[in-house]
């Protein structure tokens, strides 16, 4: 009896808790009912820990994200931390790695213990080196379904699988593909002004460089940003790797093999006949001014100069042209941009899910908390929208669930790696150009598949190779890509040798011997 009547107690007070926390649940979204209402904010129904992990402490989530601080990160990020207190008791707090120095910055705040608890990383942003490195913590099957149940049942399959380094998980990937092509804008005013043909191949681009190069003083015909240690320039992605169907294993060194290699047999890019006949492309451009002798070194916001009608051309992935050209469209009418697709007949690479991600620093001791925001930042619809987006009204208008229109606040909550979050709730700008979108389904017919699409490489025994063949490619590679070098014979011999002396050799055969494992695993 005694016992019958505790338990009766018992069941009456957790009746009674269930009552409290359902009301606090109803109201977590601030009394926007269009969230609590949509299907696709499950944190209200599902709670991001599953049942399973307390949340009773407040814990302040320490975020490491790349890209320059938005004027308004205190504004969003207060309204983002009320609401994920509401949710996962939980706030976070962002550092953020200047584009001019991060990839500096970025390994020694690892090498260093900096106390922080969620990365963005990417491919591109040492996930590989860092992963192998013990940078990341371990992501088992177990923690990511108990931590982020939303993630797990949105997450494909092949999402995990492609960000996996040495079969053990180590990112939240995002989970919106793309085709990681690059194209060119360029002013199509200028080009109808000249009477010049639609820029849709190399020579029809150079045509068009060479003659506003000739006749618009004061204007670069073509400019790119100085990107801190980076070893390859937009051009060179679209027209050596693109033109000639190509894939560059990784952008810090010049190997590659062709798509449809079923063999992947690798080779060095700038001993093949096809970058000498580059070489004598960009000599062409740079003898007829198309671009400024300091192109090398500069460090202007290559859009914002052509805003201000200071560059005529620039080259960049498919969303950001869209999104420039939409914004001049509507800041500047007058003035007529083009996306200009140079290799639009070619195979095209789909980005695997390590394009952009999220991952969990090795020593933080909030790592189940950090993982259940990552699960909202990415599918929660009120959460992922203040994330992405900033505050409705202010940074942007609503339009329906999927699309938005910029407002005059845009600018202030933009340009750093919310990217990890990319997800099917993300939003279209309304006034994203229709031929970006025709471009991206014409791209997307044509994505190639290949057997090596998965390969990640381990560097871990040709560190030494890799840093000193990065360090050739971009004391003698980049400016005579640029055609700065006068004698571009000598220019490419020199390279050629600089690169034997570096270790390309042994690095080489690290990597033919890790793809010949790979295919032979499959």
């Amino acid at each position: 009896m005694r016992n019958k009547k505790s338990f009766m107690l018992l069941f009456a007070l957790v009746l009674v808790l269930a009552t409290v926390l359902g009301a606090c649940g109803s109201s977590s979204n601030g009394g926007n009912t269009e969230a609590s209402d949509s299907p696709s904010n499950g944190a209200a129904e599902t709670p991001a820990d599953g049942g399973n992990a307390g949340t009773a402490e407040e814990l302040v989530i320490k975020m490491l994200l790349v890209g320059g601080k938005p004027i308004d990160y205190d504004a969003v990020f207060a309204e983002l931390n009320k609401t994920l207190k509401e949710k996962v008791n939980a706030t976070v707090e962002a550092e953020f790695l200047d584009w001019a120095d991060w990839t500096q910055k970025y390994p020694l705040k690892f090498a260093a213990g900096e106390d922080f608890d969620i990365a963005y990383t990417a491919n591109w942003a040492f996930y590989n080196d860092q992963a192998l490195k013990g940078g990341f913590l371990e992501l088992t099957d177990d923690m990511l379904s108990e931590y982020m149940p939303l993630t797990w049942k949105a997450m494909p399959k092949v999402a995990w699988e492609q960000s996996k380094v040495n079969g053990k998980q180590y990112m939240v990937p995002n989970n919106n593909p793309e085709v990681t092509d690059k194209a060119v804008l360029i002013r199509d005013d200028l080009r109808k002004k000249y009477n010049l043909d639609p820029v849709i191949s190399p020579e029809t681009f150079a045509n068009y460089a060479k003659t506003v190069a000739a006749n618009e003083k004061g204007i670069n015909a073509y400019n790119a940003k100085a990107a801190d240690g980076w070893k390859w320039h937009e051009l060179d992605q679209i027209l050596l790797e693109q033109q000639n169907e190509w894939n560059l294993v990784d952008y810090s060194m010049p190997l590659a093999y062709k798509l449809d290699d079923a063999a992947g047999k690798v080779f060095n890019v700038y001993d093949t006949p096809e970058f000498k006949q580059l070489l004598a492309y960009y000599k062409d451009l740079a003898d007829n001014n198309a671009w400024s002798k300091n192109v090398v070194s500069n460090k202007n916001d290559v859009w914002q100069d052509m805003k201000a009608g200071k560059t005529a051309s620039y080259a960049h992935n498919l969303g950001t042209l869209a999104m420039n050209l939409a914004e001049l469209r509507r800041e500047q009418p007058e003035v007529e941009l083009a996306i200009a697709d140079l290799t639009p007949d070619k195979k095209k690479i789909a980005a695997i899910s390590t394009q952009n991600g999220f991952a969990i620093h090795a020593p933080s001791k909030k790592a189940e908390r950090s993982l259940m925001v990552i699960d909202l930042l990415q599918n929660d619809k009120e959460i992922h929208d203040l994330f992405m987006y900033g505050v409705a009204g202010t940074h942007y208008e609503p339009v329906g669930d999927d699309k938005f229109n910029a407002t005059a606040g845009t600018p202030n909550y933009t340009g750093f790696s919310n990217w990890g979050a990319n997800s099917p709730l993300n939003r279209k700008d309304a006034s994203y150009p229709a031929e970006a979108d025709a471009i991206a389904a014409a791209w997307e017919e044509k994505v190639y598949h290949f057997d090596l699409e998965t390969f990640v490489f381990n560097d871990a025994n040709v560190k030494n190779e890799v840093a000193n063949v990065g360090n050739v490619m971009l004391r003698y590679a980049i400016p005579l890509e640029y055609g700065l070098i006068p004698d571009i014979e000598k220019g490419h011999a020199d390279l050629i040798k600089q690169l034997q002396a570096a270790g390309i050799d042994k690095l080489q055969q690290e990597l033919q011997k890790q793809i010949d494992e790979f295919l032979g695993g499959k």
